[in-house]
């Protein structure tokens, strides 16, 4: 996302400040964690944009290497909150609701996958069952 003067570096350069900061907070690496940040729609539809692609190449939670993948949510530009979960989950997660898929960013070439907060929450009391999504459907990993 570029800043009002259109100039997508400074957001860089905030994004990957919070990286670093948010890695050392949590004792990682920087390149084990992935930070994005999204503000104020997430308050008004119950979902948040998970970036996929961008000018028709892999991006976002599909392109990452890193092990976590921290949302925060901003409301009125002050941070609401963050959520902590694995990348594989959030890869999961996007990968499910490619049918709700919208486009933005500049220009509109990038295309995010809208996903409820429910959906994450389950997702995530899921994984702390130890209960494993294969081909859509749950299956206990303990089996």
């Amino acid at each position: 996302m570029r800043n009002k003067d259109k100039r997508f570096d400074l957001d860089l350069a905030y994004g990957q400040f919070k990286e670093s900061q948010l890695a050392s907070v949590l004792g990682m690496e920087k390149d084990k964690v992935e930070v994005k940040s999204e503000r104020n729609h997430w308050f008004n539809t119950g979902n948040i944009a998970i970036e996929i692609e961008c000018r028709k190449k892999s991006s976002g939670v599909m392109a990452t290497k890193a092990d976590w993948w921290v949302h925060i949510l901003d409301y009125k530009n002050t941070p609401m909150c963050m959520l902590v979960m694995k990348t594989q989950t959030v890869k999961y997660l996007a990968t499910k609701y490619m049918s709700n898929m919208k486009f933005g960013g500049d220009d509109d070439e990038s295309k995010f996958v809208l996903i409820p907060l429910k959906e994450i929450f389950e997702a995530i009391i899921d994984e702390k069952e130890d209960i494993l999504w294969v081909n859509g459907t749950k299956e206990n990993a303990s089996r």
